[in-house]
């Protein structure tokens, strides 16, 4: 099957807003054709749940990004809650161990919910020394591998990860098993406090198969203008890696 008897937008616009209308109008400047929709901490601890009642009423795939990370069964009715608002996809951290990320899987599958479960790996704010300072004895990439492993082997769809990592991940685990990048910029464009960043162009032919994209799009002069233009730089690399 070809890249285009497949298609649907691979780029998720992260509304990261704390004012309701400022994201509805925001949306309200897309197209589910050409974008799906990434709900995180501030958009949904500023609005609640009904944003994404409203969200999904203009006909968006939204991603809840709220990183759940918690005891296990607290984890797990967070996850079961989350999918009854109707969402696509959703994380939870796969620090949370095992036990967790297998039984809140099983727990959406009983419930009949088909969102799709992702686990964090390291964010991409955070660099080597960072995960040095932390504690973790591994490098960065030896440890989004081991993480990934653990996510694999619990169930869940995918990760969330930097595309840095998502060659390596493709490399070990099946096509189906999804990798969501954020840290996505243009070339020469402010990484913010983002620190392992990659261009829409590398993140395709690293494997990403979706990306997670904010202040690029919601803060640019014409965001309508900037997410075209990342959707096609993206969409021209998922095409390359098809010849």
């Amino acid at each position: 099957m070809s890249f285009e008897d497949n298609y649907e937008s691979r780029v998720i616009v992260a509304l990261d807003f704390k004012d309701r209308k400022e994201a509805i109008s925001m949306a309200k400047l897309f197209t589910p054709e050409l974008c799906k929709i990434k709900v995180g901490l501030e958009l949904f601890v500023s609005c609640g749940p009904s944003i994404i009642e409203e969200l999904n009423s203009l006909g968006y795939k939204i991603f809840l990004d709220l990183k759940f990370h918690d005891i296990t069964n607290t984890v797990i009715q967070s996850c079961v809650t989350a999918s009854s608002l109707g969402v696509w996809m959703l994380n939870i951290h796969s620090s949370s161990g095992k036990n967790t990320m297998v039984n809140s899987k099983i727990n959406l599958v009983n419930n009949n919910y088909a969102t799709l479960l992702l686990g964090v790996t390291i964010l991409t704010s955070l660099d080597e020394n960072d995960i040095d300072e932390i504690g973790y004895k591994n490098d960065i990439r030896s440890q989004v591998l081991k993480m990934a492993t653990l996510c694999k082997e619990s169930g869940l769809d995918g990760v969330v990860c930097s595309a840095e990592e998502a060659k390596s991940i493709k490399l070990k685990f099946p096509k189906n098993f999804i990798c969501v990048c954020p840290g996505i910029r243009k070339k020469d464009e402010e990484s913010n406090d983002q620190k392992r960043i990659i261009t829409p162009a590398m993140a395709a032919k690293n494997g990403a198969d979706y990306i997670v994209v904010g202040r690029p799009i919601i803060k640019s002069k014409n965001p309508l203008e900037s997410l075209i233009s990342i959707k096609k730089e993206f969409d021209n690399g998922l095409k390359k890696n098809e010849k």
